[in-house]
Formats: C-alpha cells, sequence, structure tokens
C-alpha cells in the first residue's frame, strides 16, 4: 500500500504551457497547495514540443480511502494545442530580427499557500517590522507582498538627496551621495537579503522573501487568508497591514480632464521620482501645488535646476508662508524667504479655481483673479491613508485621522497589526494619532514585529521626522507641532556646524532617525551659557528650539538647525510636566554653546 507524501523534487522540471493552459490553477488538498503565476521575467528555455512541456499535476492525499494515493496527469489535449501554435508561429512569413516574437509560454512559480508572518505593504514600516520578527525569532518566515516593482526603499532621499546628484545615471542606480558625502542605495537590502517566495516554504532557517507587482484585493479576517489580484490566495498565522498612502490631488485637477492629469505628477514612488527628474529637464516652467515638507523641499530641490536648465520654479499654497501648517508664522515667513533664494517663485494665499490645457501649456486660475502659466505641475497636497482592505476585513477606519483604527499595541484584531501612514493608533501619552513620516514607519513596524512575536508592548517610543531645504538648513521635530497651537521659541547664532550636512558628517548616517531611535536621554546636562529671554525673534534665526504646548504641557518640539538632540525632546513630551521657565528647559538643548 502507497503512503501518502510530498515529492517536491518532481515539481522543479514543471513544464511550461501555452496561455490558454497557465491560468490560475489552484488545488489543495492535505497541506499542499499548487499554484500557477505568471511572472514577468523569469527564463523559459528554449521552446519546442516534447514530454517537457506537458504540464504535471499533483495531486496529494485525493480521495484517499483506506490507503494513500499519489496521482499525477498530463494533459495531452493541452499539450497538442500547445504543439499546434508553434507549428503556426514557425509557419509564419520571416520578420526581421530586431522584432521579438510574440511569446506563447508563460512561465510560472510556487507561490507559498501559506506563510507564518504576512506583511501586505512593502514599504519602510514592513521592512521594519520583518527585521524585528527575525531579530525575536531568528527562524522566522516572512513574506512581503507588495504592489510596487521593488523591494522595500526608503522615501526621503527621493525628495532631498537623489536631487543634488551630480551623476546622470541617478535615476537607474537610485544611489546618491548623503550630506555627508557618503554613497548609498535607497534601498533598505540588496536583492541577496531576500529569498526567493517559492523557497521560503522550504527555507531551514527561515528568511523573508518579497513579493513585487501583487495587490492584495480581499482579505478574509475569519479564514485567516487574503486574495492577490491575479487570484491567489495565501493564509496566514499572522498579518501586518503596511499599505502606507496615497498621494491626494486637487479636486479642480481632477476634474479638469485627461490633457491635464498627463501634464501633472502625484509625487510618492520611484516611478514618479524619475519621470519628474526627466520632465524637469525638458521643460521650460514647472508649478509644484503645495506648502508642505514635501512640497517644499522639492521647490528647493528644483530651485537648484532653476539656472542650469533654464527652469522656472513656482511654488503655491493657500498658507501665508512655506509649511505655515507646522511652523509658527515668522518662522514660516522665513522659510519662505529661505525657498526664494533657491531660485522659486513663491505665491503664497494661492486657491486654485480651476487648470486648464491652452496652446500646450496648463493654466492656473486662482480664486482671486491671478493667472499662472506652467508646462507641468506636481500636485503635494497630502497622503490618503491606503484602506481598501477595511471593507473586506471588516477594520475600523477612524473618521478623524482616516487610517486603520488600532490600539495601543497596533493591533486591529487578535492576530492583524497596522503600521506606519496606514495606522491611526492610540499614543498612551498623546492621545490618538495618525503619522506620515519616515521615523514613525520605523518605530511603528518595529514595534509590530516586536507585538507580532508576543511582546505585547504599547506606542510610546516617540517617533521623530525632519525636512531639509537642502544641505544648509533642516529641522527635527517630534509629537504634537501644529501652528495652531501655542508656541515658545527660544534662538541663538547658529555657527558652521549647525546645519544637517555638518550633523549628518558628524553621525555618520543620512537618514538620521536610523541612529536617532535606538538612543535615549537619561540625564542630559544643561549649558551654562545664559540664554537670551523666551519669545526673542529676530529675522535672522540660526538654530534654537520651539515649543508646543497644549495645557500649559509641552507636546511637541522642533530642532530647528540643532542635531543629535532629539533623546532630550523625547524625555521631555514624555515626562509630560508644566514647566514654568522654558527659557531653562532650553538649556538643555546646549543651543547656547559654539
Amino acid at each position: 500500500m502507497l503512503k501518502c507524501r510530498t515529492v517536491w523534487k518532481k515539481l522543479a522540471p514543471l513544464a511550461r504551457a501555452s496561455s490558454t493552459v497557465c491560468r490560475q490553477n489552484v488545488r489543495r488538498t492535505g497541506n499542499v497547495t499548487l499554484t500557477c503565476v505568471p511572472v514577468a521575467h523569469m527564463s523559459t528555455g528554449p521552446a519546442g514540443g516534447g514530454r517537457e512541456n506537458q504540464l504535471y499535476v499533483l495531486l496529494v492525499g485525493a480521495a484517499c480511502v483506506g490507503g494513500a494515493i499519489y496521482t499525477y496527469r498530463t494533459v495531452k489535449g493541452d499539450n497538442q494545442r500547445y504543439q499546434d501554435r508553434i507549428d503556426e508561429i514557425s509557419s509564419r512569413p520571416y520578420k526581421r530580427a530586431t522584432e521579438e516574437p510574440p511569446s506563447t509560454v508563460i512561465p510560472f512559480f510556487l507561490v507559498p499557500s501559506h506563510t507564518p508572518y504576512l506583511l501586505i505593504g512593502g514599504g519602510t514600516a514592513s521592512f521594519a517590522a520583518a527585521r524585528s520578527i527575525r531579530a525575536r525569532d531568528p527562524g522566522a518566515k516572512v513574506l512581503i507582498v507588495t504592489d510596487e516593482p521593488d523591494p522595500p526603499y526608503m522615501r526621503p532621499p527621493l525628495s532631498k538627496e537623489l536631487w543634488f546628484s551630480n551623476d546622470p545615471s541617478v535615476t537607474e542606480t537610485l544611489r546618491f551621495k548623503q550630506w555627508n558625502g557618503k554613497e548609498r542605495s535607497i534601498y533598505f537590502q540588496p536583492p541577496s537579503f531576500y529569498i526567493n517566495a517559492e523557497e521560503l516554504d522550504g527555507a531551514e532557517n527561515g528568511g523573508v522573501a518579497v513579493l513585487t507587482g501583487k495587490k492584495v484585493v480581499h482579505m478574509d479576517v475569519r479564514g485567516n487568508k487574503i486574495k492577490l489580484d491575479d487570484d491567489t490566495e495565501i493564509s496566514y498565522d499572522k498579518c501586518l497591514i503596511a499599505t502606507g498612502g496615497v498621494p491626494r490631488n486637487l479636486q479642480v485637477i481632477e476634474r479638469a480632464g485627461e490633457e491635464v492629469m498627463k501634464k501633472t505628477t502625484l509625487f510618492r514612488k520611484i516611478e514618479d521620482f524619475k519621470s519628474l527628474d526627466k520632465v524637469s529637464r525638458n521643460i521650460k516652467s514647472i508649478t509644484i501645488i503645495g506648502g508642505g515638507f514635501l512640497g517644499s523641499e522639492l521647490a528647493c530641490a528644483l530651485g537648484r535646476r532653476s539656472t542650469e536648465y533654464d527652469l522656472e520654479v513656482v511654488q503655491m499654497f493657500p498658507e501665508k508662508g512655506n509649511m505655515g501648517k507646522v511652523l509658527p508664522e515668522y518662522l514660516s515667513n522665513w522659510t519662505t524667504e529661505k525657498v526664494k533664494s533657491e531660485g522659486v517663485k513663491v505665491i503664497s494665499e494661492a486657491l486654485v479655481k480651476s487648470v486648464v490645457c491652452k496652446d500646450d501649456k496648463l493654466e492656473i486660475k486662482l480664486k482671486d483673479g491671478r493667472l499662472v502659466k506652467t508646462d507641468h505641475i506636481v500636485a503635494a497636497v497630502g497622503l490618503e491613508p491606503n484602506v481598501d482592505l477595511a471593507k473586506s476585513a471588516g477594520l475600523e477606519v477612524d473618521s478623524d485621522f482616516g487610517g486603520f483604527r488600532v490600539n495601543a499595541e497596533l493591533q486591529a484584531r487578535s492576530n492583524i497589526w497596522v503600521a506606519g501612514d496606514a495606522a491611526c493608533f492610540y499614543d498612551i501619552r498623546l492621545g490618538r494619532r495618525r503619522v506620515e513620516h519616515h521615523d514613525h514607519a520605523v518605530v511603528s513596524g518595529r514595534l509590530a514585529g516586536e507585538n507580532m512575536t508576543g511582546a505585547n508592548k504599547p506606542y510610546w517610543h516617540q517617533s521623530m521626522f525632519w525636512s531639509d531645504l537642502g544641505p544648509d538648513v533642516g529641522y527635527e521635530a517630534i509629537g504634537i507641532v501644529d501652528s495652531s497651537l501655542p508656541t515658545v521659541g527660544v534662538f541663538a547664532k547658529a555657527t558652521a556646524k549647525d546645519t544637517p550636512k555638518a550633523a549628518t558628517e558628524k553621525s555618520g548616517t543620512g537618514i538620521r532617525s536610523e541612529s536617532e531611535t535606538e538612543d535615549t536621554a537619561i540625564s542630559p546636562v544643561a549649558s551654562l551659557t545664559p540664554a537670551p529671554n523666551v519669545g526673542q525673534h529676530k529675522d535672522e534665526y540660526g538654530k534654537g528650539v520651539i515649543f508646543y504646548l497644549r495645557d500649559k504641557v509641552v507636546v511637541g518640539i522642533i530642532l530647528w538647525n540643532v542635531f543629535n538632540r532629539m533623546p532630550i525632546a523625547r524625555k521631555i513630551i514624555k515626562d509630560g510636566e508644566e514647566h514654568a521657565d522654558l527659557n531653562e528647559v532650553a538649556k538643555l538643548f546646549n543651543i547656547h554653546d559654539d
């Protein structure tokens, strides 16, 4: 009597099948699922007929009655159709060698039908979670599913350092020099770091696999499984949703028609950087709509090209100054002047009424009657959290902040966590929040990974964020920084070391949060240098600390051209105490030392 067994070696020489054969075939019996999935760039070997092109289907444990059955079937009819197709192509008239013959073979590989750890989304949060899971569970098998064609990468350089590269091939290599001069790749790890998805199930020591170009379209919470856009199903033990967000667009642009949309960039991904880089080298005028972090960074980056490429760069936004929703008015005004000095024409208090395409130019009409003509628009007006899975999964979306609503442990269900831009979490110090920054993706992804392996930790380690207006001016921030809150600023004269470039040279890292988030502040030593009066605002803000207050308690801090002091700021917010004299608190940051 035959024993039931799975002979995976029999699957190694799986034959190729024609496009009529290689559909999404799934047969699950016992613990084995054979899944046929098309792949775009897998070598298939020479085309031709013969037994190597027969498709074998393995059925394990099928109809086992009184003993085990191991069976396979050769699909002769489909093989014959395949051979007929090859014969038909061979009989066609001769074509030039430069024309590739149409592909008649769709290669495929095996996707794991089950994974212990499933991470939906291929961004920073997913990568941080995978690294955290593997650190706590070295043999863990982690599958990342992303609809992007790339493995996990960092987004900040897309609007910062990449634009300042002198390498003409930077859009292909995606390698760039940090402010400190050191070169690195935008990708967190090289391809060799990951194992192939089809090898994950049998990996003795586990590993991290990335399934690229695949979108999760349905989530069955009760059945603990997801469905991809090609109908593949993958079950899981524990799942992380880190779907990030999609760039918002202005309704007036969306309603303007296809011609306007073709000349509009929504900036978020690698492909957006490549596209905008190419566009900016071949047009005369570009207009950025949005005065926040992304809009201001791109304005400064493109402004540097204004002279070299004879490019007019315009930035417009509804606020009075750059980053007006974050910075106090006096600092926002100073930032606006800084952006102008980079060669950018800034139009403030600008509300877009309509956009039309006329004579191959875009005409942007503002509500106050002003008219701006441009060749291309970059809409940098915010991010919409990607919560498409909420409906099928039955997960709650927060009505105030958007994003999947989770608890302090980042849980949406007992075996489902959410991290990054898409998470609306409960901060045990500052209340319910949703944060859209790189370091939050690192912090929340790492915490979710720990909790997926049983840590049960609440969110307490405040993430930071930063923005650089080129290599000379930058700031780091933590907590709730909202310009509608009361603020107190303490400033000092800056020195040559008080720039993003100098800070990265000292720390040795370009992405400052990568080292910063591991630090803690226990007993900061205050400077003995006397501080100026609180609220002193001069025209020149070299460096300083801005405190954001709620009910007389510091809930947010911006370090303006002050670097490597974030652990101190984190401790101040964590303590949650009232401070009678913020001048004394500012001394903790040693801003008055040369």
